[in-house]
């Protein structure tokens, strides 16, 4: 089981017992008052309408300091939230770092002006880019903490396998003892990503803290509103393996022992820990806050009277650490050290408002994976046997793994064992998947390197967004595309603008496979969904949906050497049809994305499609050609973002006519955006109005009858070859 220990003010404020001599005690002072000024500034800019938004630390510095000096900037990795100014100050970061963010400066060294002031980042720190988004950065210090035991485990991992530099990588190191810090709010406790990252923590014996700063709110909503009993300390007593203290917040010194004993369990390999610091809220949420709303004054007054800046001030009196002229003259350099930042910030220039500025960055500079000389011919050998799309996706992966040690995949039910012990003494022959595609891979490579997790969809990939940003290529597997909106918070928020929102210091390349679609005789509702163009609408994101064999291959292993985010999507009636099978290819066969393939030549009219649509239009298309005489051109986009517009245009000139055909439903779906951009760009090439071809406006069914009515069929798709070649 784990540790408790609980600490407040009323253990002896005897700061050389701790290890923080006089020196030391009157730095946390002055950190303590340089982050409250430094918030204070910031109010006055506000008002002044110098910056845009401000939310301040102010009550939590004494816990955020005793965090930081427990811990080693560069050494240590940080995933804090946006109260966590005085650690990022403690940590290393300059008050104008913090007020060029505040101004939204193009020298901004956290975001170059793209995110708000308090959204932490710092490569050389290792504070990793902080998003708004509550608890979503657990996650991925769990991701982090991993991707660091990985790397002490595996150390031929850190050496590139390909001999390309990636920004994210370098001087990333990895020590045997370092520790990953993830700080929350008490508020974003009653998150799900929340729970999903100490349960993990606690299941691997991460070495890694949780920090709570509980400020009796979550903006307007009290402690006891939000969680059962009012104490998340005793809600989570019961998670074996962690260190946990509950300490009061307002006192530095009890704060800096709880957090280097907390530390120093986790440097041991013992486990995680969980700080619970009770702090004050003396300010309001934010600038746009108004806590008189629901905080009667004398709440507000008796808060006071725990303010952390006051109260160690009395300490340092009291204890003659320093006088009264002494702290005057300590506070009088920071207001000043303050002021000048602010006013240096100010006459910072602003960014660059071209488009060519604003998209640095959305993707990568390093590996730009649609570039055309990728394609290279493949190897297979005369003669050798054609493979389904599902062996070729098993093949690639293996190919991988043996060329580039960084290469993990999980997910659940992707291993062949949980336990590895049952498969080496040939007690099972292992699963590797429900649709097998991982099978043998635990096997080849053992369980470091492919193996299962909770079924938790969001822990998966946000697990994948930490290891990534680390420098391991995850490969994370959602079962079902059905099941992966609770992963989408990660997608969207966080690996997707993981590179743009840091401004080039941080990235998270990760690759997430899934099996998804329909066509499947029963599949219904919860195992036939498509969805694809929620994640094409998402800036950053590579999206990628074969429709053979040879194609998932190829495109498999350009998005495993990519630098960028991938969703791979791979259609599960596909996986082993007899159409679309080949030879292996060779490991290093590759497709560039945004590359269409033109699976038939046509004249008359184009059809763009892609999945497992793709056999359906050739069926149409040869039926149009038999009885109508109407030769129907096929574009297999194979890449959805990003996709082929100089292939379209080509083919649409040369045709005239255009249908656009996708599995998902007809409205608000994938085609719409294709459709009107032809309208737009092509209209005086066009000899008939744009034709879309899709599922119906609902969800499919479980009977096979109705199945067949609700998806896109070849019969469908002949219906509407016939209706635009009257035009």
């Amino acid at each position: 089981m784990g540790r408790t220990a609980v600490a407040g003010a009323e253990q002896k404020q005897n700061g050389t017992a701790h290890g923080l001599d006089t020196a030391k005690l009157i730095e946390i002072y002055r950190l303590m008052y340089l982050s409250r000024r430094t918030d204070d500034r910031e109010i006055i800019l506000k008002h002044q309408q110098k910056i845009f938004f401000q939310i301040s630390t102010a009550g939590h510095e004494a816990l955020q300091v005793a965090a930081a000096l427990a811990m080693k900037p560069g050494y240590d990795w940080f995933y804090p939230y946006y109260r966590d100014r005085a650690l990022c100050l403690a940590l290393g970061q300059t008050v104008e770092d913090q007020f060029l963010q505040s101004v939204g400066a193009a020298t901004d060294p956290s975001s170059g002006g793209r995110q708000m002031p308090s959204h932490w980042s710092s490569a050389a720190l290792h504070i990793v880019s902080t998003s708004s988004s509550t608890a979503t950065q657990c996650l991925q210090a769990v991701g982090c903490a991993e991707a660091g035991r990985y790397f002490a485990h595996h150390p031929e991992a850190a050496e590139r396998g390909d001999g390309r530099d990636y920004r994210q990588f370098r001087d990333v190191g990895f020590h045997d003892d370092e520790v990953t810090l993830a700080c929350i709010g008490e508020g974003s406790t009653s998150q799900g990503e929340f729970w999903e990252a100490i349960s993990i923590a606690s299941n691997l014996r991460l070495p890694m803290v949780f920090l709570i700063e509980d400020n009796g709110y979550a903006i307007s909503v009290p402690v006891e509103v939000n969680t059962p009993g009012g104490n998340i300390s005793r809600v989570v007593s019961g998670f074996p393996n962690f260190y946990f203290a509950e300490v009061d917040g307002t006192d530095p010194i009890a704060s800096y022992e709880a957090m280097t004993q907390a530390v120093a369990w986790c440097r041991a390999g013992n486990g995680p820990a969980f700080v619970h610091g009770h702090v004050t809220r003396p300010y309001m949420h934010s600038f746009s806050d108004d806590d008189k709303l629901y905080r009667p004054k004398s709440e507000r007054e008796a808060e006071t009277l725990r303010d952390p800046i006051s109260k160690f001030q009395m300490v340092l009196l009291r204890e003659g650490i320093l006088d009264a002229d002494a702290i005057t003259r300590l506070e009088r350099e920071v207001d000043e050290e303050v002021r000048h930042a602010a006013e240096r910030a100010l006459r910072a220039p602003l960014p660059e408002a071209t488009a060519a500025a604003i998209l640095r960055h959305q993707y990568s500079e390093d590996f730009d994976p649609t570039r055309a000389d990728l394609q290279t011919e493949t190897a297979a050998q005369a003669g050798a046997p054609e493979r389904t799309m599902a062996d070729l996706i098993n093949a690639c992966l293996r190919d991988e793994m043996r060329r580039d040690a960084r290469i993990v995949v999980f997910g659940e039910d992707v291993a062949d064992c949980s336990h590895d012990e049952f498969l080496r003494e040939g007690l099972v022959k292992g699963k590797g998947g429900v649709f097998k595609l991982t099978a043998g891979l635990q096997t080849e490579f053992g369980p470091d390197r492919s193996y299962n997790t909770a079924l938790a969809e969001a822990a998966i990939v946000g697990r994948a967004v930490g290891m990534a940003t680390r420098g391991v290529k995850p490969v994370g597997e959602i079962q079902f595309f059905d099941y992966i909106w609770p992963a989408m918070h990660q997608f969207r928020n966080e690996m997707s603008v993981m590179r743009w929102r840091s401004n080039g210091g941080f990235a998270s390349p990760a690759v997430i496979r899934v099996p998804i679609g329909g066509y499947l005789t029963g599949g219904s509702i919860y195992h036939s969904q498509c969805g694809e163009s929620l994640f094409t609408h998402t800036p950053g994101m590579r999206v990628v949906m074969p429709s053979n064999a040879l194609d998932a291959n190829g495109l498999l292993r350009t998005a495993l050497r990519c630098d960028d985010p991938v969703l791979f999507l791979e259609h599960k009636r596909l996986y082993r049809e007899t159409w679309g099978r080949a030879a292996y290819p060779g490991p290093e066969y590759m497709i560039p994305f945004g590359k269409a393939k033109r699976m038939r030549e046509g004249k008359h009219l184009t059809i763009v499609t892609y999945g497992a649509v793709v056999p359906r239009a050739l069926q149409a298309a040869q039926r149009a050609q038999r009885e109508l005489g109407v030769e129907t051109e096929i574009l297999d986009l194979r890449t959805l973002n990003p996709y082929d517009w100089e292939a379209i245009a080509e083919s649409v000139r040369k045709t005239s006519r255009v249908i656009l055909a996708y599995e998902d439903t007809l409205s608000w779906g994938y085609g719409a955006e294709i459709a009107a951009r032809i309208a737009d760009e092509l209209f005086h090439d066009l000899d008939a109005p744009v034709k879309r071809v899709a599922a119906m406006d609902t969800f499919v069914a479980y009977q096979p009858l109705l199945e067949d009515v609700i998806l896109p069929q070849p019969g469908h798709l002949f219906q509407a070859i016939a209706e635009l070649a009257k035009h």
